[in-house]
């Protein structure tokens, strides 16, 4: 499947395993060999899986935005900020890296942890503003029955968290059957966390994404329970040029 062909038809794709120099391993949904694009705005989205001695030492990001969202146990954030904050199991934060900043990420308590990192780009006027974090906790995020699945918003109407590019980013809990509705000239992506069921028909589970470009409306079916994140956002128009930790 390819961004470039607009009119073809959106599919799951598996999302391909990476294995970072520090010893941390992800599943990453794009790009990867089997998706190799950015999904304007959106620059990566992955689940990463961190050992109690491994993580990320201090190191330097500019030019975009990350939402880290934890699915099990806690991850220990500190930055050049001077914050020190821990997230834990469905807790978020948010980073806006702007002009530069430093941070370091381990899991808490001794135990390990994973969660969901997305980057997202920050337009070009954007790219040299402050530096700044916020976070999330659980009950910071609102959660409502929809019909057919329960659904938390991380990032959208309610939350606290908000970024420099107009998205929603929202942990579903399929019971049944539920409908994903994109505006149409938006982007997003679904990504499977836990079981499966099908989207528009095509088999689909954890560590699945289902990427679009095109928006529309996308049924999400499942027998014993599905839990996805649904992700979408108003692209910028802008090439993004990702070289390691900064997107210029």
């Amino acid at each position: 499947m390819s961004t470039d062909d607009p009119e073809r038809r959106p599919e799951p794709v598996a999302g391909q395993t990476v294995r970072h120099g520090t010893g941390v391993n992800s599943n990453r949904a794009f790009p990867t060999n089997n998706y190799p694009h950015n999904l304007d705005p959106f620059v990566l989205f992955e689940r990463f899986y961190i050992d109690p001695d491994k993580g990320f030492p201090m190191h330097p990001h500019k030019g975009f935005e990350i939402v880290s969202y934890m699915i099990d146990g806690g991850m220990e954030h500190e930055d050049s900020l001077g914050v020190s904050h821990t997230a834990y199991e469905n807790e978020a934060m948010r980073i806006t890296t702007g002009g530069g900043i430093e941070h370091s990420e381990f899991p808490a308590d001794g135990d390990a942890c994973n969660g969901l990192q997305l980057w997202v780009n920050l337009p070009r006027e954007k790219k040299e503003i402050d530096a700044d974090y916020e976070g999330a906790d659980q009950s910071d995020l609102p959660t409502d029955e929809r019909e057919g699945a329960t659904v938390t918003t991380v990032v959208g109407d309610g939350s606290p968290l908000s970024l420099h590019t107009h998205m929603e980013y929202l942990d579903v809990r399929v019971t049944d059957e539920w409908t994903w509705s994109v505006p149409d000239d938006w982007t997003g992506f679904l990504y499977g966390v836990a079981g499966d069921g099908t989207v528009d028909g095509d088999d689909f589970a954890d560590g699945d994404a289902f990427p679009t470009t095109t928006g529309g409306d996308y049924h999400v079916e499942t027998d014993d329970g599905l839990r996805l994140v649904a992700v979408s956002g108003e692209p910028h128009d802008e090439p993004i040029r990702q070289q390691g930790p900064f997107v210029f």
